[in-house]
């Protein structure tokens, strides 16, 4: 793992500078280096403040380096302790992946997968699988000279619905003033992250009735008390109840809140495998399904899921809070698979982006990136700058 402050290695950042290859001899490519980045960039201050945003400094950056000096990009989920799934990049995966050919995909994933059944069915590992993979399939495009979404199938959309995706604040009347400043940005849904009823009809109130309104609150409740509380938010016309119930692992209690409530239940952000999802399926315990790129293994396993959706005649809505390489792949996934209804962009902005050309939406679309691989190049200038380690962190808790 890169020491916190130290030097970014040479041969990774000339890849990361245009991705060239080197003259090289003959047969498939090679990976010769697998790093993970764990970054802490601060998003810059926001009005108004959210408590939340003390503990979103979080960022994990993985790069994949073949023999030819191409660089492939990932990202993994950081939220919750970066370096030891950073730890797991390298030390357990890194091992797996050097002198394979990144471009055969499916055989690396099952082959890592194989290597962790004995800590990695879900989780930190998994998070960190889902970097890895990532990065596998911008090294595929970059190698065929392809975007991600024509390997998945082919884009049969240019831009992606976009919904602003807020944090949590304490006051409705904090809560209205970010949503007028989205819809006011050009977003035509606002997702909240509150507990209470008074905020969800401020919000109403300052959207308006056109604007789409979801719900999600993050697994505080029994499912008893999620049907009274939904009960309670009915009148304000939600696109979706998102994750009311806790454990979330507590499908047939969900189940139970999706036959009382007319407003649609949305779950899966905390879900991992495909085997997860189709128990969720299996309970119908949800109308729209939510993987997570970064939690989920990567866009195998996405794929995997959305045909599990796709079957049984439910929508998918990607979670998608990542300012960097997930955002992008989630991008990619939307763009080849009908049935995902809205990519969700997180609100704020980094301090430093982690992106030269950070995606940024236009009018509540988001443009599919075109150019090869993932079709972004990383901000090299943060994995010196901002180490994680350099300031102190804050846990992210959802309180």
């Amino acid at each position: 793992m890169p020491v916190p402050g130290g030097p970014v290695d040479r041969a990774v950042r000339r890849g990361l500078e245009c991705g060239h290859r080197r003259e090289r001899s003959p047969g498939p490519m090679k990976i010769t280096a697998v790093r993970a980045y764990p970054l802490s960039i601060p998003l810059r201050p926001m009005r108004p403040h959210s408590p939340w945003l003390d503990g979103m400094r979080k960022q994990i950056i993985v790069t994949l380096t073949t023999d030819d000096g191409v660089v492939g990009l990932g990202e993994c989920f950081a939220y919750g302790a970066p370096l030891a799934v950073a730890s797991v990049v390298e030390e357990s995966l890194a091992p797996v992946l050097v002198g394979e050919n990144p471009t055969e995909i499916e055989r690396l994933v099952e082959k890592l997968e194989r290597s962790m059944l004995l800590y990695g069915r879900r989780g930190l590992a998994l998070h960190a699988l889902s970097g890895v993979e990532i990065a596998l399939w911008d090294l595929a495009g970059k190698a065929r000279g392809l975007p991600v979404h024509d390997l998945l199938g082919g884009r049969y959309t240019p831009e992606i619905r976009a919904y602003a995706s807020l944090l949590r604040y304490p006051a409705p009347a904090d809560v209205a003033a970010a949503c007028r400043h989205q819809v006011d940005a050009g977003f035509a849904a606002v997702k909240l992250h509150q507990l209470d009823v008074e905020s969800v009809r401020v919000a109403r109130e300052a959207v308006g009735p056109r604007v789409e309104l979801m719900l999600d609150v993050n697994c505080p409740w029994s499912p008893r008390e999620a049907i009274r509380m939904g009960r309670a938010f009915e009148p304000y016309r939600l696109a979706w109840f998102e994750e009311p119930v806790w454990p979330p692992e507590d499908y047939r209690g969900l189940a139970e809140v999706s036959a009382a409530l007319e407003t649609p239940i949305a779950a899966g952000e905390n879900e991992g495998l495909a085997q997860g999802f189709a128990d969720i399926i299996a309970h119908r315990a949800v109308d729209i399904l939510q993987p997570s790129m970064t939690k989920v293994g990567g866009l195998l396993e996405f794929k995997k899921i959305c045909t599990l959706a796709a079957a049984a005649n439910l929508s998918v809505a990607p979670h998608s809070f990542y300012f960097g390489p997930g955002l992008a792949a989630t991008l990619h996934l939307i763009a080849s698979t009908p049935g995902c209804l809205w990519l969700e962009f997180p609100t704020g902005e980094l301090e430093a982006p982690l992106l030269r050309e950070p995606i940024q939406p236009r009018h509540g679309l988001v443009p599919v990136p075109s150019g090869p691989g993932l079709g972004v190049t990383l901000n090299e200038e943060v994995l010196a700058r901002y180490p994680y380690g350099s300031a102190p962190a804050r846990p992210f808790i959802l309180a």
